[in-house]
């Protein structure tokens, strides 16, 4: 799963043929990071065209999917020209998209949904672990929304499998899992280090023994072939740790390690990633399918989350005798634009329609949506996410307050 993404001057999309010449399509992971959520989310010249669809990894269905995104440019050119956009320049800003039409390549490496964003002089797609429904957006600003998912706090996390011959990084929700492209980071123990030598070395002073016949791996003496397999495999899984905090950037979700139990600690010894967690999945995970390696993950970040959120209720309790909680808009909003929200609970299905003025900081809520309205729940959660907040979405009944929002503050 990979993103892309173009940037040109006004203008530089003449004809089809020359558009693919021209683009130079730079292959990006598909993790986003809140710093490109933020800047997505910005204001910029011109209007800004979004479009999101569902897309298939295999099947017939793979045929159906540029169909759907050539369907949704018509959407999109018809929405730009009752905008008043001239029909030729409409179609200028959407080219980009509909050179993708025609690039049957691009279709068969998809994930579970597209997201295109394109404005004046820009142009980026996004496939995504995400199951999106069609949608065309034509506004002052890019519609990031739907993106949101992957920056909630209560089930997005990352397994890393480690074996001899592969090196594989997944990222999963609670109800599916999908592999990441860990560019940058070494891909084979077997290629680097030639590690059949260094496992037969370490198989050799490793013995069966400790709680319920765990084996562990046994560095005695200092000989020279014990501690040059050890400085091996830990630069190794330096450069491994290296490439992956890369990837992942400000991302603080959970990582679970999947690997033969005497990598285990000698991983955690080179890593410096403060969101590995100590439970992992212990066995060769070229064994287990990605389905398999998602169920023992999720048994094991779920626990986490579990805790987490109810560690957060409690602090929200605690907070709400004072002032630095809330559960009003009025309130809550405010203080997620100024980046004053810690912590925040946002009802799943819910809207509260309204307006929002940065400079005054005021909010006016409607009980019906009026021309101009925007979610002021999802306005919300979208500044809390950009100011590194943390997001919880739940059922209405479990938000703090009986409320649709509530939210503790940092100050």
């Amino acid at each position: 799963m990979t993103s892309g993404y173009f940037c040109a001057t006004p203008g530089a999309f003449p004809v089809l043929s020359a558009l693919s010449r021209q683009i130079p399509y730079n292959i990006r992971m598909d993790l986003l990071t809140r710093e490109e959520l933020k800047s997505l989310s910005g204001m910029r010249p011109g209007l800004c065209v979004s479009l999101f669809l569902p897309t298939h990894r295999a099947g017939k269905e793979i045929l159906q999917d540029p169909i759907r995104l050539k369907n949704l440019l018509r959407q999109a050119e018809a929405n730009l020209t009752a905008k008043g956009v001239r029909r030729a320049r409409a179609r200028e800003l959407l080219m980009p998209a509909l050179h993708l039409v025609q690039r049957k390549t691009f279709w068969s490496y998809q994930a579970d949904g597209l997201a295109l964003f394109l404005s004046s002089g820009f142009f980026r797609y996004l496939r995504l672990p995400l199951q999106f429904q069609e949608l065309v957006v034509v506004t002052d600003r890019f519609h990031v929304k739907p993106l949101l998912p992957l920056f909630l706090s209560d089930g997005q996390f990352f397994v890393l499998a480690l074996s001899q011959k592969n090196v594989r990084l997944f990222e999963g929700t609670r109800y599916k899992i999908s592999e990441v492209d860990l560019e940058g980071a070494p891909r084979s123990l077997h290629d680097v280090l030639k590690y059949d030598q260094v496992e037969q070395h370490l198989q050799a002073h490793t013995r069966t023994g400790g709680p319920q016949g765990k084996r562990a791996a046994i560095f005695h003496g200092q000989g020279e072939g014990e501690e040059d397999a050890k400085k091996k495999l830990g630069e190794f899984f330096r450069q491994v740790d290296k490439g992956l905090q890369a990837l992942l950037g400000d991302r603080r979700l959970p990582l679970v390690l999947a690997a033969v139990e005497y990598l285990i600690p000698l991983y955690r010894a080179a890593s410096g990633c403060k969101c590995l967690l100590e439970e992992g999945i212990v066995g060769n995970p070229e064994t287990l399918t990605p389905d398999e390696l998602h169920a023992a993950g999720w048994n094991i970040v779920r626990k986490h989350f579990d805790a987490e959120q109810l560690g957060a209720k409690g602090q929200y309790r605690e907070a709400s005798r004072t002032q630095k909680a809330s559960s009003r808009i009025t309130e809550v909003l405010p203080a997620a634009f100024h980046g004053r929200v810690d912590c925040m609970f946002v009802a799943v299905g819910e809207q509260q329609w309204g307006a929002f003025d940065p400079e005054e900081s005021a909010v006016t809520v409607h009980d019906e949506r009026q021309p101009g309205d925007e979610d002021l729940l999802d306005l919300a959660a979208v500044q809390t996410i950009l100011h590194s907040g943390r997001v919880y979405a739940l059922p209405p009944a479990e938000v703090p307050d009986g409320a649709s929002i509530a939210a503790t503050f940092r100050y």
